[in-house]
C-alpha cells in the first residue's frame, strides 16, 4: 500500500502490537495492518505474556508479521517466570526468523509462581542476551518517566534504567505518558548520569477513555486531571473523544519532536484509527 505521508518530512515512527489468540482478533489486525504500515513503520514490536503466556502466539505473530507483511519485528521477551534454557531456546527461534530487534523486559510474575525464574530483573536478562548472541541482536528495553509501580522513587527508577544500559541496551522506549514536560526531565536526569542510548517516547492514542483509564491505573501512567474532565465532558460522544484525543496526542507528539525525540512509539492495541488520525495531524 502507498504510504499518504512524505517519508523524508515524517518522524521515524514505530508501532506496537499484542499477539491476537482469537480469530476475531487476528481479523482486527488484518484490518488494520494496510493503514498502519502506510506509516511506513521503522519497525514493529510483539508483547510477551508473563511466564509464557503468549509463549505461541507471540512466534506466531512474529513470524507472520514478518513473511506476509514483510515487516521488521521486534519481539518482546520477558523473563519473569522463565528458565535460561527456555528463554535461550525462545532466542535462538528469533534469531532464526531473521529478527534483528529485542525488546528486554522483566514482566511481571505469573499468578500462582512463587518464583521469578533463573533472572530477576531485566538487566540480567540484557547481559544473558549480550553474552550469548553479542552483535546480533539490537537490545531496546523499557523505561518510566513516572515511574514504575513497584520503584520507590525517581532516583530509583533511573537507576535501574541505567543499570540496564550498562548490561547492554541499545536504546529504550518509555511507558506512555500525557505530560511532555516530565518526559524531557527524565531525559535530562538521565543523561546527567551519562546513560547516552535513544530514548523513544512511547505513546498511547486515545480512542475509548475508560479503557484507558484502566491501563493507566495498571501500569502507573498518570492522566492529567484536566484530560480527564474534558473527556468526562463528552460523555458517551465516541466522535467527540476521537477528535479530542487526536487533537491533544498530535499536539503531545509534536511538542516531543521539537524537543529533541529520536522517533514515536504507538501503542496501536491492534487498531489503526487512533494512531493515523494522531499521525494525520503531524503531516
Amino acid at each position: 500500500m502507498t504510504s499518504i505521508f512524505d517519508s523524508r518530512l515524517s518522524p521515524p515512527v514505530s508501532l506496537e502490537f499484542f499477539p491476537p489468540k482469537t480469530s476475531e482478533q487476528i481479523a482486527q489486525l488484518e484490518r488494520a495492518l494496510p493503514k498502519l504500515k502506510a506509516l511506513a513503520p521503522e519497525y514493529v514490536s510483539v508483547t510477551f505474556g508473563a511466564g509464557g503466556s503468549t509463549l505461541t502466539h507471540t512466534p506466531r505473530t512474529v513470524r507472520h508479521l514478518r513473511e506476509a507483511h514483510a515487516l521488521e519485528v521486534a519481539p518482546h521477551v520477558s523473563c519473569m517466570g522463565g528458565s535460561r534454557e527456555e528463554i535461550g531456546a525462545l532466542l535462538e527461534q528469533y534469531k532464526a526468523m531473521g529478527c534483528k530487534r529485542i525488546v528486554a523486559l522483566r514482566g511481571d510474575l505469573p499468578s500462582g509462581m512463587a518464583t521469578p525464574g533463573d533472572f530477576r530483573y531485566a538487566s540480567e536478562l540484557v547481559d544473558f542476551i549480550r553474552r550469548e548472541h553479542d552483535g546480533f541482536f539490537h537490545i531496546e528495553v523499557a523505561c518510566y518517566p513516572e515511574c514504575h509501580p513497584q520503584s520507590e522513587h525517581a532516583q530509583a527508577e533511573l537507576k535501574h534504567f541505567k543499570l540496564k544500559v550498562e548490561s547492554g541496551a541499545d536504546g529504550a522506549i518509555t511507558q506512555y505518558f500525557y505530560n511532555a514536560d516530565g518526559y524531557f526531565r527524565f531525559v535530562d536526569e538521565a543523561r546527567r548520569l551519562g546513560i547516552t542510548v535513544p530514548i523513544g517516547p512511547g505513546v498511547m492514542p486515545i480512542a475509548n477513555f475508560s479503557q484507558l483509564r484502566r491501563f493507566s491505573e495498571l501500569c502507573g501512567a498518570e492522566i492529567p486531571r484536566w484530560i480527564a474532565k474534558r473527556m468526562a465532558a463528552f460523555g458517551d460522544d465516541a466522535d467527540a473523544i476521537r477528535e479530542f484525543g487526536a487533537d491533544l496526542v498530535g499536539d503531545l507528539c509534536r511538542r516531543l519532536l521539537d524537543g529533541g525525540a529520536p522517533g514515536l512509539h504507538f501503542y496501536t492495541l491492534n487498531r489503526a484509527r487512533a494512531t493515523t488520525a494522531v499521525m494525520e495531524r503531524l503531516s
